[in-house]
């Protein structure tokens, strides 16, 4: 099975939380049916990416990394490579190189947490995020990667202080999900 093919099915079974997210995941759905090149960042009209948010449930905090060219507080996450078996891979390969947790991060059960669609700067206009959540290990130490300014563990209530909405939002469904 194909990266966009495995996109299909996952996206095909994401239920999502309200009628926004439903609506959202159909958007995506359109937009693969209509781009056979749409897994990957050379895609004008836009690009599936996949994403995880770190959490330590045992500690009551998610791991945020200061993204490099945004300058923003953001989860894990990034495109999709030639590589990547299926989304929920490509989610995790991003979660594990910029957390720079190598063992026992594993993601939570149940597929997507939410959809989160974005426009980015030209030659391409969105980016069609997929976001997991993963659960780190209890106590394990994050390393920075080249692709972050910083990386630093927040407790769920000071998120909203640091990080946009569409982080907060994956907060919540996160935590809804534990």
């Amino acid at each position: 099975m194909s990266l966009h093919e495995d996109a299909v099915l996952t996206l095909k079974g994401y239920e999502g939380g309200d009628a926004e997210q439903r609506a959202l995941r159909d958007v995506y759905l359109d937009h693969l049916a209509a781009h056979p090149d749409g897994m990957y960042k050379p895609c004008r009209a836009g690009h599936v990416t996949g994403s995880a948010l770190v959490v330590d449930p045992s500690r009551g905090r998610v791991l945020l990394t200061l993204h490099r060219k945004l300058g923003m507080w953001l989860q894990m996450g990034g495109h999709c490579e030639p590589g990547d078996a299926t989304l929920e891979a490509a989610a995790l390969r991003e979660a594990v190189e910029e957390s720079g947790i190598g063992s026992g991060l594993a993601l939570l059960p149940g597929g997507p947490v939410r959809l989160d669609r974005h426009p980015i700067p030209a030659p391409c206009n969105w980016h069609l995020d997929v976001q997991y959540a993963a659960l780190a290990p209890a106590g394990v130490e994050a390393e920075i990667s080249d692709e972050s300014l910083d990386l630093r563990w927040f407790p769920y209530a000071e998120v909203g202080a640091v990080a946009d909405t569409s982080v907060v939002r994956l907060v919540e469904a996160t935590l809804a999900r534990l």
